[in-house]
């Protein structure tokens, strides 16, 4: 770490199935609560799959001017939302700080595919002069990294990570590296998705990725459970004001936690299937635990990428396996897309945050539904309860479609001091 800069959290802000905002997001998750119920933003009948982990009462003209509300999609409402959560808390004033020193990373794996689906039918049933103008500027994925831009005054790098469900992490990862090299002072960094469409739906249903039990969409999503089935799509946006301590201290800040390494491997193997040994997974753990300067036997706790399907949990454990060695057995584990789903490329940024309130509240968040654990899944995962527990040091892994492996190390404020 010689040479480089602190990377501190000072803000966090969420929008996911469990509420409209962090201390919201939080309890549910804490009391182990579902945020998967039957599909309303369609009529998903036909579909093999009727349920996701839909955000629930969000009206962005409560949060944003009506007409910039209008010319954005549903995943640039939740970003800008979000980020402005963040800078409040974050104490982040527009004009409080160099416009050009602070700069915004949103990573999205699908971006706007709710403009695009809705002006497609558009297309086809009322012919090319009547799609809006607003579709290009709606669609593409940096648009929330744009709209975040915008509604903070943000005028530093601005772009979008686009890793699949590795986004979110990457974006952190991404700001993460930006400040440590002095590049920006302070980066809002995060993802977002709004995938809840007939299209993406029906897409990951031909994929066979997508949990089919539509009995009670509330224990559709059982990561490490051998009846698992697949996995449960989810929306919602989390960023986090990321700063280098030198700023957190010149403005006063309160810290929440330090993002002390990033490292990304790739599998180089399967467009959708993970390396059946783990390894490059499993590199990706130790190479960020490398650059956290961090030993095995400090990691207190793991967030798992854990998204209930066959593959993933079984080959995420045994890269923990891997990486950890005999501290695999000893550090509790948790998915809390388990609660979630899987919000996709936002994924990374919402279960950073969880383990930043992990760490902040010494709570262990539980892994819902595991009621017969798959006798390869063999490690703790918290099973349906949180558990109390000091926390210092956590590790986020993600996992995307294309062999991405991004891992997260996040520590508690001052623990290494």
């Amino acid at each position: 770490m010689n040479g480089h800069h602190r990377v501190l959290v000072t803000g966090m802000g969420i929008i996911s199935p469990l509420g409209l905002d962090v201390a919201t997001t939080w309890d549910g998750i804490v009391n182990g609560r579902s945020g998967v119920n039957f599909i309303t933003a369609f009529d998903s009948e036909g579909f093999d799959t009727h349920f996701a982990a839909e955000v629930k009462g969000f009206d962005p003209e409560e949060y944003l001017d009506r007409k910039e509300a209008r010319r954005m999609d549903r995943f640039a409402q939740f970003a800008a939302v979000a980020a402005q959560q963040a800078c409040r808390q974050a104490r982040l004033e527009r004009g409080s700080v160099d416009p050009y020193r602070v700069g915004v990373i949103i990573g999205s794996g699908i971006g706007g595919i709710s403009t695009l689906s809705a002006q497609h039918e558009i297309l086809i049933e009322r012919g090319p002069k009547r799609v809006s103008p607003f579709l290009i500027p709606m669609m593409l994925g940096d648009m929330a990294s744009a709209q975040v831009s915008m509604v903070t005054g943000s005028m530093g790098a601005n772009y979008c990570a686009v890793s699949s469900c590795s986004s979110g992490a990457d974006a952190l990862g991404q700001a993460w590296a930006m400040i440590r090299r002095g590049q920006e002072d302070i980066v809002l960094a995060g993802g977002s998705e709004a995938p809840v469409v007939p299209v993406a739906v029906a897409g990951f249903n031909a994929l066979r990725a997508l949990s089919r039990f539509n009995e009670d969409p509330s224990k559709a999503s059982r990561p490490f459970d051998v009846t698992r089935d697949g996995f449960v799509m989810g929306e919602g946006a989390a960023v986090l004001v990321l700063e280098s301590e030198e700023s957190a201290i010149r403005r006063g800040a309160t810290v929440l936690a330090e993002i002390k390494g990033y490292a990304a491997t790739s599998d180089a193997h399967h467009l959708t299937e993970p390396m059946a040994t783990g390894e490059s997974a499993a590199q990706a753990m130790a190479k960020a635990l490398e650059e956290a300067g961090v030993d095995t036997s400090e990691v207190d706790y793991v967030n798992t990428h854990g998204t209930s399907t066959p593959l993933n949990d079984r080959h995420e454990t045994m890269a923990i396996k891997v990486a950890l060695g005999e501290d695999a057995y000893r550090v509790p584990l948790s998915s809390t897309k388990s609660m979630t789903g899987h919000l996709l490329g936002s994924g990374g940024a919402l279960e950073a945050c969880f383990c930043v309130l992990a760490m902040e509240n010494n709570i262990i968040p539980p892994t819902i539904n595991l009621n017969e654990p798959d006798p390869d899944c063999d490690l703790d995962y918290t099973p349906n309860k949180a558990r109390s527990q000091e926390l210092n040091v956590t590790l986020s892994n993600s996992f995307g479609f294309g062999g991405h492996n991004s891992v997260l190390v996040l520590g508690k404020p001052g623990s290494d001091r």
